[in-house]
């Protein structure tokens, strides 16, 4: 459930991202509720570090719905850990 702290609005939810393929980038999208497709300044952090892997882009890409994109900067595929709790924050536009 997100809470409100002004025009930002915060999440937490428990995701499970695909392997990325070694050198490369790879987009996922994960289901977050209450994201509406107008939020923007979208931030998401992974709870904890993995050697080359990153998190290079973020945005909301339709409602209820967050596209992460992961980097590997490695020679092998990585896979971000399983089951992990991603706290994201994204500004709400006002009227």
């Amino acid at each position: 459930m997100p809470g409100w702290d002004n025009r930002f609005r915060h999440f937490e939810v428990t995701l499970s991202p695909a392997s990325v393929a070694a050198n490369t980038s790879a987009e996922e999208t994960f289901t977050v509720a209450g994201l509406e497709a107008t939020d923007t300044i979208v931030a998401c952090n992974k709870p904890t570090a993995q050697a080359g892997l990153g998190i290079v882009g973020v945005r909301v890409s339709a409602a209820d719905t967050i596209a992460i994109t992961f980097g590997n900067f490695t020679g092998s595929a990585i896979v971000p850990t399983a089951s992990q709790s991603y706290k994201i924050a994204a500004m709400r536009q006002q009227p």
